[in-house]
């Protein structure tokens, strides 16, 4: 079965997938629309879809087989579109800048896709459609509803942005694929007063001041050189006039490793140093950590297993590139833990203007040739991994 000619023929189906669910753009957990959409469209190809959590699964396949578990989120972002799309979301609070609308589209149609060949599957195949991937939410939600029940490996892709040509396909079975991610919200209590009468005050402001810098410090004298280390403060809030000394201070950041020793170090003493600083004050604080996500590593045998059947695809231009790495997070890493996991990226960018804003950008755009190539890789893989393990 030549899975690409078939998505081909179904690639105005898949952008169609792929613009409504751009245009309806939803954030977070609860996604209803998306949901909803998700849950006809895969009716429609003859599954049963059901909510799992937040988010919709669908199985299909023979028993006594293994499973392979098929993952795409479908969460956009909280920002305002400047991409002048015609199918732009128009509510100009929720954009899909980071091409998760490509993810569930082209696991719609791969859907359809395997459900034609269900009879000759030698296992089964479970659908994970995800919201809330943005806050690292999402995939422990519907794991504790029992969506890795029984799995026995799992599969994602994710499209790329830029100014690349479609057809590559981004990889690494050898270390670690993207970083970590541990969120915080610090929350500095001290006393009001007058701005006039500092003396009177435990101002949260000088805390906050002084826990960014121990923060700074942390990466810059603990964190081993040898190791990929990135903290941010990338919120700082306090008061509400110039003449008042406020009672508290927020800092809200993120962390993130490509080493799992260096972040059990690094949280510990990110939290350390917060009480120690505040303490030096005589104010108090609260850390409240908001994420937590590991280090995303991929299986490596099954990584270059899924790299072989992507290669048997007569895909013009398909390209492996190896070892890549990033320092953004994701939380298909929560999935990877659990079970035997390969993550891909493939290129949806441009080689002209259009590819320059990156993902998480209101003006970034991706390209639509990829989506055959996403849908025939997701059936194709699924189909050719339950054969060589069955």
């Amino acid at each position: 079965m030549n899975f690409y000619e078939q998505a081909l023929e179904l690639r105005e189906e898949t952008v169609a997938h792929r613009r409504w669910l751009h245009s309806h753009a939803e954030v977070g957990l609860n996604m209803p629309k998306a949901q909803a959409y998700v849950m006809e469209q895969l009716r429609n190809y003859g599954l049963e879809p059901r909510p799992c959590g937040h988010g919709v699964t669908a199985e299909l396949g023979r028993e006594g087989g293994r499973t392979l578990l098929l993952r795409a989120d479908m969460d956009a972002l909280p920002m305002p579109e400047e991409s002048g799309e015609s199918f732009a979301c128009p509510t100009g609070t929720e954009a899909h800048t980071c091409g998760h609308d490509f993810h569930a589209a082209m696991l719609l149609t791969a859907a359809k896709l395997l459900k034609e060949q269900e009879s000759k599957l030698s296992g089964r195949i479970r659908f994970m459609f995800q919201t809330a991937e943005e806050t690292f939410e999402g995939a422990r939600d519907m794991m504790a509803h029992g969506i890795l029940d029984g799995v026995d490996g799992a599969l994602a892709y994710h499209v790329g942005s830029g100014r690349m040509p479609v057809g590559l396909f981004m990889y690494n079975s050898g270390g670690t694929m993207m970083y970590s991610v541990d969120g915080f919200r610090i929350t500095v209590h001290g006393q009001g007063a007058h701005g006039a009468y500092p003396h009177s005050s435990i101002d949260p402001i000088n805390i906050g001041v002084h826990i960014y810098l121990a923060l700074e410090a942390l990466i810059a004298r603990e964190a081993a050189p040898s190791k990929a280390c990135v903290l941010t403060i990338g919120s700082f809030s306090a008061g509400s006039a110039p003449n008042i000394i406020p009672d508290t201070a927020v800092l809200q950041g993120t962390l993130r490793t490509d080493d799992s020793a260096s972040r059990e170090k690094l949280v510990r003493r990110l939290k350390e140093a917060v009480q120690g600083t505040t303490a030096v004050f005589g104010g108090s604080a609260e850390i409240e950590m908001i994420s937590q996500v590991p280090p995303l590593v991929c299986d490596a045998a099954m990584t270059e297993e899924m790299v072989g059947y992507m290669q048997e695809l007569p895909v013009p231009g398909l390209t492996p590139v190896p070892d890549m790495s990033a320092s953004a997070s994701e939380d298909f890493a929560v999935i990877a833990e659990k079970v035997p996991s390969v993550f891909m990226y493939l290129s949806a960018g441009y080689l002209d203007e259009r590819g320059d804003a990156p993902a998480h950008n209101p003006r970034v755009r991706f390209n639509e040739e990829v989506c055959p190539i996403g849908s025939a890789c997701l059936a194709h893989c699924a189909v050719r991994w339950l054969e060589k393990n069955p």
